[in-house]
């Protein structure tokens, strides 16, 4: 059986038809790639670099099993010769990346790969799904973190995620993004992401009588007791929730919360909030869900909504809104030479590159300066090293750390930059020797076109 997420065969088979003619031409040099964004998507005023520790983890393991190779030789598009090398490829380049957490904004390498040209190319891919798909969903989450400080925040959104590994790294990059946590068990087993439970329609339905169903469940989940109430009728609901409360102490076990999945969540929160302040249940916050995203938390916060969480899901998991990044992993340097692609709307900034970045006198960002590696600007270099020789360069930052730190990166954005609406452009300037290179090289094309 072929390992689905893990096999070297999750490419594109183009990078295969060029390894071989890579091979073939014994076209072996040290390439430059890097992986940036072109442009944001609507409503965006910055993004998250997210999804470097897969990344690494994949370029770490990469190889060729056996099965996989007789998969290759039995299609009989590729000579044994190059079934034989890839019988011994690895990834033995180097990366630079911007930490994870990271924001940054269009036309900024967040990535580069430096490793000869075959395994440069080929990884090209699987980390542009890796980045491309964290990186979409963190900056869709942090917008409702932003909306929601001090909220109870859970990914809901498994369910309708567009595959396994989507429904997995989502509640990755939401924990990440600000999250408070995830409904996906797996992603606490696997990161210790907290993990939040609620209770189904489906289990007040099987029940002939609701109070029953509340009493119930709370008896068979006496440590995490949130109560779905919409289910018939939300205020009548709201009403046995505090008739059973006194049944609740004796056993010793507190409602936690109720849950409001449906309708004007912002006119039942209120109703709700006031049927269990006056049966004694001040300390039982409300969850809402149903259809949130970034724009609809906001408006329950400014209309002071008696809302302490909310469930969010499918139009965060799917980034219902921008369910893409123009992103691309291009050939920036070859052979010692930069290489530029002049694609019409789609040129890229030749040359190895770094990004610099500085800061006002309140430690928020600044202005950002996309320039050739050789040639260092005022401020902090985003690219560091966490890969050398196809290893990694330190061991694995914890998740809650890297949350932390995530956190800190966006509170550091100018106030402009935190809205939900289109905001004036953070600057990001090219730098001259960075612009001179790119017109002394378009020069050269049209002059060679001309000749021709």
């Amino acid at each position: 059986m072929f390992d689905r997420q893990n096999s070297a065969l999750l490419s594109d088979l183009y990078q295969l038809t060029m390894l071989q003619g890579y091979v073939e031409q014994r076209l072996y040099g040290t390439a430059v790639f890097e992986f940036f964004v072109r442009k944001l998507p609507p409503d965006r005023n910055f993004l998250l670099a997210l999804g470097l520790e897969q990344a690494i983890e994949y370029l770490e393991k990469l190889h060729f099993s056996e099965q996989e190779l007789s998969w290759l030789a039995d299609r009989e598009q590729f000579s044994a010769e190059f079934i034989e090398y890839l019988a011994g490829f690895r990834f033995m380049g180097d990366v630079d990346a911007m930490p994870e957490g990271a924001v940054f904004f269009p036309n900024e390498p967040i990535l580069r790969v430096t490793a000869p040209l075959p395994q440069a190319q080929f990884v090209e891919s699987r980390l542009i799904n890796l980045f491309h798909f964290q990186t979409l969903i963190g900056s869709k989450a942090v917008r409702s973190a932003l909306a929601a400080p001090g909220k109870l925040l859970v990914d809901f959104g498994m369910r309708r995620a567009h595959g396994a590994e989507a429904g997995l790294l989502s509640a990755r990059a939401t924990y990440l993004a600000g999250f408070s946590g995830s409904a996906t068990t797996l992603a606490g087993a696997l990161w210790d992401i907290p993990v939040y439970g609620t209770m189904a329609h489906s289990f007040i339905q099987a029940h002939d009588d609701e109070a029953e169903a509340f009493l119930r469940f709370a008896v068979a989940n006496p440590k995490d007791v949130t109560l779905l109430i919409d289910t018939y009728d939300t205020e009548q609901g709201a009403r046995k929730v505090v008739s059973l409360a006194e049944e609740l102490r004796r056993r010793k076990i507190p409602i936690r919360s109720v849950r409001l999945d449906s309708g004007d969540l912002a006119e039942h929160a209120r109703r709700v909030r006031r049927i269990l302040d006056e049966g004694g249940l001040q300390a039982t916050t409300i969850f809402a869900s149903g259809n949130l995203d970034e724009t609809k938390v906001a408006e329950l916060v400014a209309c002071g909504a008696p809302i302490d969480g909310f469930g969010i899901g499918t139009l965060v998991d799917v980034s219902a809104d921008a369910p893409y990044l123009e992103c691309a992993y291009k050939l920036e340097e070859y052979a010692g030479k930069p290489r530029r692609k002049h694609s019409e709307g789609k040129a890229t900034w030749p040359g190895c590159k770094q990004v610099y970045r500085t800061y006002d006198s309140q430690d928020r960002l600044l202005s950002d300066c996309v320039a050739l590696a050789s040639d260092p600007q005022p401020g902090e270099p985003l690219l560091v090293p966490v890969m050398r020789g196809g290893r990694r360069v330190s061991p694995p930052i914890p998740l809650a750390d890297l949350r932390i730190r995530t956190s800190h990166n966006v509170q550091r954005l100018p106030d402009r930059l935190k809205a939900l609406s289109p905001a004036e452009p953070y600057a990001v300037q090219i730098s001259p020797s960075l612009q001179t290179l790119a017109k002394t090289m378009d020069e050269q094309m049209a002059a060679t076109a001309k000749r021709g």
